[in-house]
């Protein structure tokens, strides 16, 4: 609110000038929580009219932001809408005029739905329009969400008790806002005083009251946590007793940069009771130790013990040996007398006061005069109020006594090693270790010193008093390397460093102490020296220096691995580098030249005449040692000769150069490579082998042993003839598997016969002499070779042996040939299929060829007639009897396996019965490759019968009669119930059945419906009395036939499924009553595709009754509903209780007489069927007719 009114100001004056109105309002958004108080400021300038100016405030709602809800205006108390006018009226929202151009709108205990864009206007006083006469801002209601707890209690303490309290302070606001959190007390009476706060900037702030103690940290604020602010008096005082609360206050920034609190909460309170404490005091005088030496320190403290010291006021005095040393009122200022105002000068002496209760005498640098009995007298006052003091009660210790000698050097020194026998290059560690019989008093200067074996004394490195370190004139050098080093480890200890040590090194090492104190004047003395010593051996790297060379294997094998080992002693650390370079001089030479050295810093350096042994050689040091190892594989002759080794001995000086301190020669070593002793077996078995011309020889040749896995075999094949000294070589295979034929094989031309073979495991050689022949007996053998390739990858023969004989004979073969002579029978329906089976149980050799012949007996024919043939190169032939009864498309042969021959006859006709048969001729190639017949043989015969499929045709029997009015139409169904092939068809023809003139009608006029005489069954026999008129005919070849003349243009046909024709006629007449039925021809196609009757049915009659349109009783009693049930649906249960009566009377009298028997034994009565025809509609009464024949 201050910032704004000088910009106001600026504004109003640029608004006069300008002449231009300009309102303008708090700049938004303004967040606030609910129920607290808000002002927003409007400001108009650049008027005309009177200073005074008016205001009124309205808001536009987030809900609805185009609809201005007015809330107060200066000069309209009607201003308010209704929302706002109870608010208006009880003052909680009302225009404060701050001046004429300035107002603030003020909302107390804001609500949510304050939340809005408000706007401030100003109704215009001037003489036209001119300028802006409203603004705008945006008020944001949010939550309170601050939250301010602490425990409400009661406490009693006692003056100089410590205090804590801690407060709970929580905010859940969403905008970035700021908390301040102040702890408060309530004195009785009294308005609240700030104890300790934390403002909205974190910053620590009191009010006068607790300034100074906070500025002491007797009173503190702490943030425990992220919620927890704990307050902390350490020291209570009596004007500390009240009630004490915690207030937080919750602020935001408006957009203008100003702070605002939204919000402000106080916690429970606490109220603290506070005991003051009593007046007594004590006073007691203390110091470290009560003998001392000139030039220590000493401290004397007076110490005062009472309650509330820090609200009373104590003068102190400090006295030795009686005398006045120093004072010190409750201002803490000391006053020296004349003797000791010198010696605080100069600052050897101080007396101050430490704290409330501890005075302090300390003189930092004791005389032998200041030994004596020293006190301290505490005197307590009391300010009047006029601020002078008056002495009260006053108290002094008993007085302490001190002795102080003068200056003497009581030191021991002592000196210690970390060993005393070191190798030459190890580091060496010494410790010069001070102990002062009391407390040093002065500083050290050590220098370390060598006496050599000579007796000659060398510094090596001294410290000053003041720490300065400086070597010798002889370890200068090593020093800079950082060779030599001292430090002052601890006050009283000392160190001395010599790394990487040399044989010079050795003595004896001497430690020289000089202790120096500091006298009154300043100067430095020396008090006293002490020295002490150790003596060092060091041993030389050198020393027992000196290097074998030993190999456990002096003799190997080609390919085998050897080692060289090169012992070197004694044991080094890993630190003393040793170079180790072996040497070597091959067999049959007299110079030695480096194969291969190991470097000391680790590498490895090949000479330059050993390149063959770089691939197989491997070098190695140990870890532990500086023994190296040769090891070298696949030895060959090159590797053979002697070998020795050479040591090196090296040290690294201070400066990182190499010393070379010895060179070693080993023993010589001889290595010996031998070939290895062969193990070469060869099968030694012998074999006779008799086998059939033109069968392979199989030659095996078996090697049982071999020296190496990696062994190969060179293998020469020979024949022995007996007309033959000697035998003849045949086939030779190297050892690098290349081939020689020999010249047995050349002049018997066995070149193109002969198949060698390896096996991959068990060493096995065989040799095929394929197409044996009967020249080719003898008596075969092998002779092997075995070769190794050395470890220079060069082939040698290591050994040779011969196998065991094998005596072959081949001959000619003995004929085997057989078929099977199974016989059997086979009736099958014709357009099947016949499969004859031609099988060879045994033939002479798998190589033979067949030619297979099938033959055919037909009957009363004497001859047989080939049927087809086989070839021995697999061509199929047809024979005379295929082209006569056309089989060429229908013949099929097979072989599933070696020596089973099918024959397969397809479609089968009657004329391919007969009785068949097969015959085999095997072929077998002669050695020269020209076939000839070895044998043949005939099987067992097949006698096959061809039968027409059997008759199944049938016609359905059982068709129900039909009644049909005059020009109706009447359908005639024939059904075809089975079939005899799914291949058929069918030829059907419908008759009418009339009685002939004379004879017995078919069926009863369409007058008459008295039942037919009885018929004898001798009579139908003689003679048939039915005429049957085609009505219409359909061949099996879907050829129609004339229609018969009474039906002529009234019949139509249809063939509803594979096996049910319909035919209906229209238009019916009384002439068409009768009966009629339906006859069926089955047709079958021949294997020759030519078709033939196979058999006929005809079908049941069927009753067909045409009524005459004109009145008759039937249609009195149809028009008649009650009649029609009277005349048809009653008489029917009596109808057939009547009849089953009749059937049980007929039966019972059939049993108990003869009499009862009509002519032939044909019962009299025999009821097939009744007829009943019924009319669901009721155009028609139900009518039951019995047909002729449905009664005998």
């Amino acid at each position: 609110m201050k910032c704004f009114f000088p910009v106001l100001s600026c504004l109003a004056v640029l608004g006069v000038v300008s002449a231009q109105r300009q309102v303008a309002v708090q700049e938004g958004p303004l967040y606030r929580t609910e129920g607290s108080h808000i002002t927003i400021w409007c400001n108009v300038s650049g008027y005309q009219g009177p200073l005074q100016q008016n205001f009124q405030w309205s808001i536009y709602m987030p809900k609805d932001p185009e609809r201005e809800i007015q809330i107060v205006s200066s000069m309209d108390s009607s201003f308010p809408y209704a929302i706002y006018t109870q608010r208006v009226r009880s003052g909680k929202i009302h225009v404060q005029l701050v001046r004429g151009d300035l107002a603030l709108l003020h909302i107390l205990d804001l609500q949510a739905r304050d939340t809005g864009v408000y706007e401030c206007h100003t109704p215009s006083t001037d003489e036209r329009y001119f300028g802006s006469y409203s603004a705008k801002t945006n008020l944001v209601v949010i939550p309170d969400t601050l939250q301010v707890n602490a425990v409400s209690q009661t406490l009693y303490k006692v003056e100089q008790d410590p205090l804590d309290l801690t407060c709970d302070v929580s905010t859940r606001t969403l905008q970035h806002s700021h908390l301040s959190v102040a702890w408060l007390l309530q004195r009785s009476g009294e308005k609240p005083v700030e104890v300790i706060a934390l403002n909205r900037d974190f910053v620590l702030q009191s009010s006068s009251d607790y300034a100074e103690r906070q500025r002491l940290r007797d009173v503190r604020l702490d943030k425990v946590g992220s919620t927890i602010y704990r307050l902390t008096i350490f020291h209570l005082q009596p004007s500390d007793q009240g009630e004490f609360y915690c207030e937080a206050t919750e602020w935001i920034q408006d957009p203008d940069g100003s702070w605002y609190p939204m919000t402000r909460k106080r916690s429970e309170g606490t109220v603290v009771n506070i005991e003051p404490t009593d007046k007594e005091f004590t006073v007691r005088l203390e110091t470290e130790k009560r003998l001392y030496t000139v030039g220590e320190p000493v401290e004397f403290r007076c110490i005062l013990e009472a309650q509330n010291v820090p609200d009373r006021y104590f003068a102190v005095s400090w006295a030795f040996n009686s005398s006045l040393i120093a004072s010190m009122g409750p201002n803490a200022v000391p006053v020296l007398n004349s003797e000791f105002t010198h010696r605080e000068a100069r600052g050897q002496l101080k007396v101050a006061k430490e704290s409330d209760s501890v005075f302090v005498l300390k003189i930092y640098h004791l005389r032998q005069e200041d030994s004596g009995k020293y006190n301290c007298r505490v005197t307590e006052r009391e300010k009047t109020v006029t601020g002078e003091f008056i002495d009260k009660e006053s108290k002094r210790p008993k007085n302490t006594p001190i002795i102080v000698l003068p200056i003497k050097s009581n030191i021991l020194v002592e000196v210690a090693s970390n060993a005393s026998v070191i190798l030459e290059g190890d580091n060496l560690h010494l410790s010069c270790s001070i102990r002062p019989a009391g407390r040093p008093l002065g500083r050290f200067s050590v220098i370390w010193q060598l006496v050599d074996r000579q007796n000659r004394r060398s510094n090596i490195m001294w410290l000053d008093r003041d720490g300065t370190v400086q070597p010798g004139a002889s370890y200068w050098e090593r020093s800079s390397f950082g060779g030599v080093q001292m430090e002052q480890v601890q006050p009283n200890s000392f160190s001395l460093g010599i790394f990487n040590s040399r044989k010079e090194d050795e003595g004896q090492y001497e430690c020289h102490v000089t202790e120096w104190v500091r006298a009154v004047d300043g100067e430095w003395q020396v008090v006293g020296e002490r020295r002490a010593s150790t003596l060092v051996s060091i041993t030389a790297l050198e020393t027992g220096f000196a290097v074998t060379a030993i190999s456990r294997t002096p003799g190997v094998t080609y390919n085998e691995s050897f080692d060289l080992q090169c012992i070197i002693k004694p044991h080094y650390p890993s630190r003393v580098p040793v170079s180790v370079t072996w040497r070597f001089q091959p067999v049959g030479t007299i110079e030695f030249h480096d194969l291969v050295t190991f470097t000391r810093d680790g590498g490895v350096q090949w000479g330059d005449r050993s390149s063959s042994f770089r691939t197989r050689t491997a070098i190695e040091k140990a870890e532990s040692s500086n023994n190296v190892r040769l090891s070298i594989s696949r030895a060959s002759d090159t590797e053979a000769g002697k070998y020795q080794c050479v040591a090196e001995l090296w040290r690294r000086n201070y400066n990182s150069s190499w010393t070379r301190l010895a060179e070693r020669t080993s023993n010589l070593l001889e290595i010996r490579v031998l070939q290895p002793v062969t193990n070469l077996q060869v099968s030694k078995s012998k074999r006779t082998l008799t086998l059939v011309e033109n069968r392979p020889i199989q030659l095996n040749c078996s090697v049982k042993s071999q020296t190496s896995q990696n062994s190969h075999f060179a293998v020469l094949w020979y024949v022995h003839k007996p007309s033959d000294a000697d035998g003849k070589l045949i086939l030779k295979t190297t050892h690098n598997s290349a081939f020689e034929y020999g010249t047995y094989a050349e002049e018997e031309g066995l070149r193109a016969r002969l198949q060698f073979e390896r096996h991959v495991f068990g060493g096995l050689f065989s040799l095929t002499v394929q197409r044996a022949e009967v020249s080719d007996s003898g008596s075969y053998y092998c002779h092997v070779e075995e070769w190794l390739l050395s470890p220079n990858y060069a082939w040698y023969k290591l050994a040779e042996e011969v196998s065991g004989r094998t005596e072959v004979t081949v001959k000619r073969p003995d004929s085997r040939l057989k078929l099977s002579q199974v016989q059997g029978n086979l009736s099958v329906l014709e357009t099947r299929q016949v499969q004859l089976e031609c099988v060879v149980l045994n033939r002479t050799s798998v190589a033979s060829q067949l030619l297979v012949e099938w033959f055919v007996w037909k009957p009363n024919q004497p001859e047989r007639e080939t049927v087809a043939r086989l070839s021995r190169d697999a061509t199929f032939h047809y024979g005379e009897q295929a082209a006569k009864n056309n089989l060429k498309g229908r013949l099929h042969l097979e072989s599933p396996s070696p020596g089973v021959y099918r024959l397969f006859i397809q479609n089968v006709a009657v004329q391919d019965s007969g009785t068949y048969s097969c015959r085999v001729e095997e072929w077998l190639p002669s050695p020269s490759g020209m076939w000839y017949k070895q044998a043949e043989d005939t099987a067992g015969q097949m006698a096959v019968r061809i039968a027409r499929p059997d008759a199944a045709l049938q016609v359905d029997t059982v068709v129900p009669n039909a009644t049909v009015f005059e020009k109706a139409a009447f359908q005639l169904d024939c059904s075809i119930v089975s079939r005899s092939s799914q291949d058929s068809r069918f030829a059907v023809a419908w008759y009418s059945l009339r009685t002939k003139a004379g004879g017995k009608r078919g069926s009863p006029g369409p007058e008459d419906g008295e039942e037919e005489e009885d018929v004898e069954v001798d009579e139908e026999k003689e003679e048939d009395p039915t005429e049957r008129t085609v009505l219409l005919s359909v061949g099996a070849d879907a050829v129609f036939g004339p229609e018969g003349s009474p039906w002529e243009g009234r019949l139509r046909f249809q063939m509803l499924s594979p096996l049910l024709y319909r035919l209906t006629v229209l238009q019916a007449s009384p002439q068409d009553t009768g009966n009629y039925s339906c006859r069926v021809e089955e047709w079958l196609p021949s294997p020759q595709k030519e078709w033939y009757r196979l058999t006929e049915e005809e079908s049941a009659p069927i009753g067909i009754h045409v009524l005459d349109t004109s009145s008759t009783l039937q249609s009195i009693i149809c028009s008649n509903d009650a009649l029609f049930y009277f005349v048809f649906f009653y008489p029917f249960p009596i109808f057939g209780i009547l009849i089953i009566t009749i059937l049980l009377v007929r039966f019972k009298s059939r049993n108990s007489s003869k009499n009862s028997e009509g002519k032939n034994g044909v019962p009299l009565l025999w009821i097939k069927e009744p007829h009943l025809n019924y009319s669901p509609t009721c155009l028609e009464p139900p009518v039951l007719s019995i047909h002729p024949g449905a009664i005998d």
